[in-house]
Parts: C-alpha cells; structure tokens; sequence
C-alpha cells in the first residue's frame, strides 16, 4: 500500500510501515504503536494518515507516522483490504463489506445494505458523493455514502475487481485475469481496456496529471494516457 501526504510518502508493507520526506530515496521504519505491522492499506486525509491491517484492523497517525494509535470501535472485521476518504468520511472495504467512519476513525459502523453477505473489498475509490467498491463479485456503487449500493458489472467479463481509479467521469477498474476495464457513465457498463497490456493481472492503479497507471503481478508496471472522450 502506499499514500502521499504533502512531501511525506508512505508504504505499507508485510513487514510494517515505512516513510520518505525525499521522494522515495531514503525510508525510515515508523511502527511506533502498531501491534500489527502486515499493512494492506492506506488512506491520507488532511493530517490524519490511516493504515488497514490483516487483522489487527485500523491505526491512525495524526503526526506524520511517529506514532500510531488503533481505531477499531464498532469494526467488527479486522482485516482490511482498502481504505479511502471524502471529506469527514472514511470508507474502509473488510473481508466482510465496508464500514464507515466520519469522526476521524474514532467509530465505524457498516453499511452494507445492498452488498452480499461476507463479500471482500479488495478496492475502494470515491468520487464526490458517489463511492465504488471492488469485489470478486464485480463493482458496487453508492450514491449515498455508502448507505446503499448497487452492483454494476455490465460489460465487465471479469468481475474480480482488486484496484480502482478515478479520473473525472472516468473510472477505471484493474482484475485479477481480465486486465483493465474503463466505464465513462459513472459505472453502469465497462468496457475492456487492454491494448497493449501484457498481464492482465492488474492488482493496483494510480494516475498523475495525463498517465493511468497499472501495477501488475508479473509484469511491473504499465501506463496508458487517459481516455478523453
């Protein structure tokens, strides 16, 4: 996993959390507090850096990674697959659904309503009001923080769906075995976008001013420029 916060990078690993002030040349351990240093997720929001864990549920840092503190009242799955923030709003995807917190991880409560049951969250990305959520079941969308969700996967003939991102009107999704699939009316149908991609097993994404990119499991990583239209 991996976040920015200002010039701070941080990068969630199975051995704990790490952090760089110089653009990822020098990284320093910054585990103070965690009791559970397998990090499969982070999320900045504002000064407050949050981190998911596998099964030690959610710690927050509020002074840059010095130290840590877990945030776990009313989150009843403590292992985290993803993490992502709107406003006062974090949205953390469990291998049983999303919670949601708006008092800066201080409680979660779920909000499922529309989500199978014992469904995993392997991604989350939000965009404005509406939130997405990644499952092996295909692409959940909420229009209402998360109060409500409706699966949409039409056009999608992969529905392991383990990375998200958000360009404008544009979503773009990442699979386990389908590659990367694009949708331009905020979700409601997909369309496969693989030219060029030589594995289709895309576990994250990210983008920059012009760039999608896609972190793959074995063949590193790949970028398309955005699809404008």
């Amino acid at each position: 996993a991996l976040a920015v916060s200002g010039t701070s990078i941080f990068a969630g690993t199975d051995g704990g959390l790490f952090l760089s002030n110089d653009n990822g040349e020098n990284w320093s351990t910054i585990n103070n507090g965690l009791t559970n240093t397998t990090i499969f997720s982070l999320v900045a929001n504002g000064t407050n850096i949050f981190a998911g864990t596998y099964g030690g549920g959610i710690f927050l840092s509020t002074n840059n990674g010095a130290s840590w503190t877990a945030v776990n009242s009313g989150l009843t799955k403590t292992k985290v697959f993803s993490l992502a923030a709107s406003g006062n709003n974090i949205y953390a995807g469990t291998t049983a659904g999303v919670f949601l917190s708006n008092n800066n991880g201080q409680s979660w409560t779920a909000v499922n309503n529309g989500i199978k049951s014992y469904t995993a969250i392997y991604s989350l990305a939000v965009n404005g009001n509406t939130v997405y959520a990644g499952t092996y079941d295909g692409i959940y969308l909420s229009d209402s923080n998360g109060q409500s969700w409706t699966v949409f996967s039409n056009g999608l003939t992969n529905t392991k769906v383990h990375s998200l991102a958000v360009n404008g009107t544009h979503i773009y999704a990442g699979t386990f075995g389908g590659g990367v699939f694009l949708s331009a009316d905020n979700g409601k149908s997909w369309n496969a976008l693989n030219d060029g991609l030589t594995s289709t097993f895309v576990l994250s994404l990210a983008k920059n001013a012009t760039l999608i990119f896609a972190g793959t499991s074995n063949e590193g990583v790949l970028s398309t420029p955005y699809i404008t239209e």
